[in-house]
């Protein structure tokens, strides 16, 4: 996007039209201490030698494919087919913006409807909006929608700590203005999540889960859900990785009532700090306390098929205080990718595609146990894992990041009894030779 600066009488012309008498008078809805009072140090140049200049900056990120990187802990390197970009930069679906006049705007809510339905199916749910701002965000709204189902009367959620670390920070800011109360769930030493202390917490409205969980391993959502159930709570499962979903049983068929998370790679490319995709999906009998939008399909007087913009429980739609979320319009675009991705790649290719991660995660897993690492979680895992690497492996750490690998990502400062762990993912993106590579260096 180019910027164009405005000229003094540009913004003397926008002030008088906005009533305005000078900038300072523009922000004074801002809280004094929430504003910048000094000069920005921006050193002038060229549009060609802030291009180079920001080049540079971009340089100093480890990206692939001049990195070989073994990181996903919430977002994850795919190969995205050739049809995504060529379709979503077609102007008729780029410019498209929220559907204002949602009954006039019938290629939007169709592109929604079917991006709903697509969605519903991986996650084996009933019903599916869009969309979330993110996968955290998604989880903290379902935990909240939770609360609304049992209508206020039970405030306490618990959520186990293998939900990625980012979205339990989330869930906890979404919180603290409330009286609600969140339980942290302890975790096995086979690294899943420890649910045999629900009983002793009163008050609970819904149990979250996520798998494949933080430390790559295949929770027991059955096993989580009819505790749930037989506690009178609600089983809330979320997911960093959508397509471990083409291997492995989806939430839905293990019982869970409300599933959510990151949809970044369903054909979005990954981009620190977002955009990205909550997915959210519920059974149908708990739909009218859904976040987010909700498209459904109809007919007209004359028998033709047509969409309709079903629920809208935002603040753009309803009055304000009734409003249950606060989402994205622009969301609408990765869902829209999202769509995309789904249907280009099918229900065959997926689970294709997700063996392929699979087989790749275990060849690497094998190969560094045998060059000596410890793997302390023995689960089932899709395409990440903990590794313990030797004390001291923070050295070699440094080395294998001049040298262009990045070895996952150290799990201490989320977890500090794990010294030495690292969290390593392989995506269908990773070569055999990278990873041999990877194991060569490790051990050298």
């Amino acid at each position: 996007m180019r910027y164009l600066p405005h000229t003094s009488e540009d913004i003397a012309e926008m002030l008088k039209v906005a009533g305005a008498a000078d900038l300072d008078d523009l922000f004074s809805s801002i809280p004094d201490d929430c504003r910048f009072k000094g000069e920005l140090n921006l050193p002038e140049m060229t549009e060609w030698e802030l291009n180079s200049h920001m080049a540079d900056l971009a340089s100093q990120t480890a990206v692939m494919p001049e990195y070989k990187v073994f990181i996903g802990a919430g977002s994850y390197n795919h190969y995205i087919p050739a049809t995504i970009p060529y379709l979503i930069n077609r102007s008729e679906i780029s410019t498209a913006y929220t559907p204002y006049q949602p009954e006039i705007s019938q290629g939007t809510l169709q592109t929604i409807f079917e991006y709903q339905t697509l969605t519903a199916r991986l996650l084996g749910m009933e019903t599916a909006n869009a969309s979330m701002y993110d996968g955290a965000s998604a989880l903290a709204e379902a935990l909240l929608m939770a609360i609304r189902i049992e209508k206020g009367k039970k405030k306490t959620v618990a959520v186990s700590s293998l939900v990625h670390p980012m979205y339990r920070k989330a869930v906890e800011t979404y919180f603290t203005p409330t009286d609600f109360k969140i339980v942290e769930l302890p975790y096995l030493a086979d690294g899943t999540t420890d649910i045999s202390g629900l009983e002793k917490i009163g008050d609970l409205a819904a149990v979250a889960v996520q798998s494949p969980n933080f430390f790559g391993c295949i929770e027991n959502i059955k096993s989580a859900s009819d505790k749930a159930h037989n506690l009178n709570a609600l089983c809330v499962t979320c997911f960093t990785e959508p397509l471990a979903f083409g291997l492995i049983k989806n939430p839905g068929s293990q019982g869970a009532d409300i599933v959510c998370g990151e949809g970044q790679s369903m054909g979005i490319p990954q981009s620190f700090g977002g955009p990205g995709l909550g997915m959210f999906a519920s059974l149908n009998k708990y739909v009218r306390s859904m976040p987010g939008r909700l498209i459904g399909q109809t007919t007209d007087l004359d028998g033709k098929r047509g969409f309709v913009l079903t629920l809208a429980t935002r603040e753009q739609h309803i009055r304000r205080e009734k409003a249950t979320s606060n989402i994205c319009s622009n969301q609408g675009l990765c869902a829209t990718m999202s769509a995309m991705y789904m249907a280009s790649i099918g229900q065959t290719g997926i689970r294709q595609l997700a063996q392929i991660n699979h087989d790749k995660t275990e060849y690497l897993k094998s190969e560094l146990e045998k060059a000596g690492m410890q793997i302390p979680f023995k689960r089932a895992v899709f395409n990440e894992f903990v590794v313990k690497f030797p004390q001291g492996f923070e050295t070699k750490y440094k080395e294998l990041i001049k040298n262009k690998i990045v070895p996952g990502i150290p799990l201490e400062s989320y977890y500090p009894d794990l010294k030495d762990h690292y969290l390593l993912c392989a995506t269908e993106t990773i070569s055999k030779s990278d990873m041999d590579e990877l194991v060569k260096e490790v051990k050298s």
